[in-house]
C-alpha cells in the first residue's frame, strides 16, 4: 500500500521538462554524468555491504569455524569493506572536483552575458549589451553560445534553476552569484525559483527561450527601445 501510494509522487519527479536526467546542455549534461557516476559508486557500495551482512549471518560453530570466520573477516572487512569503500568514495570525490571545475563560468569570447533578478514573485531579466532592454518570466538566449546568467535578489533569498541548463544557484539581495548556462538547441526551457522564499513561492518559475542566431538577432532588434 505504501510503495503503490508513494509510486505516482516519484514518478512526478521524472517529469521531462525539470528532470537533470534529461539534459539539454552542456553544463547539464555533465551535471547529469556526475548523477549517474556517483549514483553508481554508492549502489556498488551498498552491494557490499549487503554482501557483508549475508556473510556475518553465515557464520561457522565451532573453533573451525571461528578460525575461518576470522579470516574472512578480515579479507571483507579491512580488505574490502574498508579498502573498497575508501577508494570508491576517493575516487569519485577527486573526479566530481574535477568536473565541478569544467562548471565554472571561465571567461571567453563567445560568452554572452545576461543579468537576473528575483523577487516575489517574478524574474526580471536584463540584457547588459542592450541598454534598456528588459524582459520579465521569460529570458532570452542564444543557442549554442555560453551564457554566464548574474543572479542576484531585490527582496528575500531565492534561487536561479533551469534543470535541463545548469545547475542550481541563490538570488541573494546585495550580491551577485554568476552561472554558465547553454542549450544545445534551440527551444522553451522550464526554470524556478528552488528556494522556499514565501506563500508564493511555488507559482515563482519562468522560461528560458534559446534562438538561433537568426531569430536572436532578431529579438535583439526588436526589443531594443
Amino acid at each position: 500500500m505504501v510503495v503503490g501510494g508513494s509510486t505516482p509522487l516519484a514518478l512526478a519527479g521524472c517529469e521531462e521538462r525539470l528532470s537533470v536526467v534529461h539534459p539539454a546542455g552542456p553544463a547539464a549534461d555533465i551535471i547529469a554524468t556526475l548523477w549517474w557516476v556517483m549514483l553508481t559508486g554508492a549502489a556498488a557500495i551498498l552491494l557490499l555491504v549487503l554482501v557483508l551482512l549475508v556473510l556475518a549471518f553465515r557464520r561457522g560453530e565451532g573453533p573451525a569455524g571461528e578460525a575461518a570466520d576470522s579470516r574472512r573477516e578480515t579479507v571483507w572487512i579491512k580488505g574490502l569493506g574498508l579498502g573498497f569503500t575508501m577508494a570508491v568514495l576517493a575516487a569519485l570525490t577527486v573526479w566530481g572536483l574535477w568536473i565541478g571545475e569544467r562548471l565554472l563560468p571561465h571567461p571567453g569570447p563567445d560568452v554572452v552575458a545576461v543579468e537576473a533578478e528575483g523577487r516575489q514573485w517574478t524574474w526580471r531579466f536584463s540584457y547588459p549589451n542592450v541598454p534598456g532592454l528588459v524582459t520579465e518570466g521569460e529570458l532570452h538566449i542564444p543557442a549554442r553560445r555560453p551564457v554566464d546568467v548574474r543572479i542576484t535578489s531585490a527582496d528575500v533569498i531565492h534561487s536561479f534553476w533551469v534543470p535541463r541548463l545548469a545547475g542550481k544557484l541563490d538570488a541573494i539581495p546585495g550580491h551577485v552569484n554568476v552561472l554558465r548556462i547553454e542549450a544545445s538547441e534551440p527551444g522553451e526551457y522550464a526554470g524556478l525559483s528552488a528556494e522556499f522564499s514565501g506563500a508564493g513561492y511555488r507559482r515563482h518559475h519562468f522560461t528560458v527561450v534559446a534562438h538561433d542566431a537568426a531569430a536572436w538577432d532578431a529579438f535583439l532588434a526588436r526589443e531594443t527601445p
